[in-house]
């Protein structure tokens, strides 16, 4: 799987400012995403604390599609193409797109002890 994982700052302007941010981005631009081809899933996690220091992150979110080929074919879509645009308006500036491949050799270290029950 690949991911396009979305980082949000928090704007400038306060608790009204990231109010506004968050509505919009629920109400207009999640649903623009939504009708991405090849889009598995999506995930929109609130930054709640970053451990031992501070953070300006408020919101991440995951993006999944199959392969980087259906990645890149869903970022030239209308739908992602469309998303880009209401993105720069409502959150200009603020976010910082990675792309994720996973790592299924690590997966057995990753989860070596942890309780799965």
């Amino acid at each position: 799987m690949t991911t396009l994982l979305a980082l949000f700052r928090r704007p400038d302007g306060g608790p009204g400012a990231q109010a506004t941010f968050e509505r919009r981005y629920a109400e207009e631009h999640l649903p623009l995403v939504a009708g991405t081809p090849g889009l598995r899933e999506t995930r929109v996690l609130r930054v709640v604390e970053a451990l031992g220091t501070e953070t300006d992150l408020i919101v991440a979110t995951t993006m999944r599609f199959d392969d980087r080929a259906a990645m890149d074919a869903g970022l030239g879509s209308d739908a992602m193409r469309a998303a880009g645009r209401n993105l720069r308006e409502i959150a200009p500036g603020l976010a910082t797109l990675y792309v994720l491949e996973d790592m299924p050799d690590q997966w057995a270290a990753a989860s070596h002890g942890v309780d799965t029950v």
